[in-house]
């Protein structure tokens, strides 16, 4: 399998819990026979960064249908930007990279802070939101998203010397495999219409954190907690009685207690194994380093 950075379209924004490095680990776990079916419709109901959509929509061909959903507004709005106007997008963010990169390290911190307030209020143009969105993305610390109880973004800067704030040739590779995407923004569970035969889910939920301070419910003001992992599997078994094939990955409460079976015992029904992943982000060096996650499918005929 071709490592993702080898594909045109790949992801436009660094994500927490982004899926790169599981793309091997997710192939094992899809059908076997899936580039043989003659039609198949792909669904992901918590999209974030896209790795495994852009992936699995240029290693599959035969996947002539894609929905994606997130929860975050100005994620989707900016998905919805680079499919139908990707060329203003590029307009707007080449403008930000030139102003950005011309100033000293405290005059871009200013910078960012001015235009994180502005992307806050707002009061903006989607193609302006989609611009504010991925700049502040490439230019905040460790490429965090993360919001207040008020659902503001709060991440501070980021020190780095040469961002790249706009990438032309991956902003419309990525707009080229999304014009075969059906967008939604809003709770996973819109997308249960689209469950039937030949159709495969991939959920990446918010993870289930290991400890206390791991916790990223951030992410959405509301949050992703106990009960919301259950309804998630509730979900999973809906779309299994419709015949529907799916994947989910999350954290192993295991790395940090062995005797956490919260997973174990909540997909019982579904098979489960665990997988090696690298804990990215952390606010301290030495706390990044392999971890396993899990990987919970109905797929038998795996590869």
């Amino acid at each position: 399998m071709k490592r993702l950075d080898t594909y045109p379209a790949r992801p436009f924004v660094k994500w927490v819990g982004g899926k790169t490095q599981l793309l091997g680990d997710i192939k094992k776990t899809l059908p076997c026979d899936l580039s043989h079916r003659e039609t198949v419709t792909y669904v992901e109901p918590f999209v974030g960064g896209g790795a495994v959509l852009f992936w699995i929509l240029q290693e599959y061909p035969n996947i002539t249908r894609a929905i994606i959903n997130d929860i975050n507004a100005e994620l989707i709005c900016t998905y919805r930007v680079i499919k139908s106007d990707v060329e203003k997008l590029i307009v707007e963010l080449t403008r930000i990279q030139s102003e950005y990169l011309a100033l000293d390290e405290a005059a871009r911190k200013s910078y960012y802070l001015s235009q994180r307030e502005h992307f806050n209020e707002g009061n903006n143009s989607e193609v302006e939101t989609a611009a504010l969105f991925i700049f502040l993305n490439r230019t905040c610390f460790n490429g965090l998203y993360r919001v207040n109880s008020k659902g503001k973004f709060n991440v501070p800067h980021g020190k780095y010397s040469n961002p790249r704030i706009c990438d032309e040739e991956t902003l419309r590779a990525d707009s080229a495999v999304l014009q075969r995407v059906e967008i939604l923004c809003g709770d996973f569970a819109q997308t249960g219409k689209y469950a039937g035969d030949n159709v495969l889910y991939y959920f990446d939920p918010p993870y289930r954190p290991l400890t206390e301070t791991s916790a990223f419910t951030s992410y959405a003001k509301d949050g992703f907690d106990d009960a919301e992992q259950m309804r998630l599997r509730d979900f999973c078994e809906q779309i299994a009685a419709h015949k529907s094939l799916f994947v989910a990955s999350n954290s192993d409460p295991q790395n940090v207690d062995n005797g956490d079976d919260f997973f174990d015992l909540l997909y019982g029904m579904f098979s489960i194994k665990r997988v090696s992943a690298s804990r990215m982000i952390n606010s301290k060096g030495n706390g990044r380093g392999a971890i396993s996650e899990i990987m919970i499918s109905n797929v038998a005929n795996a590869y």
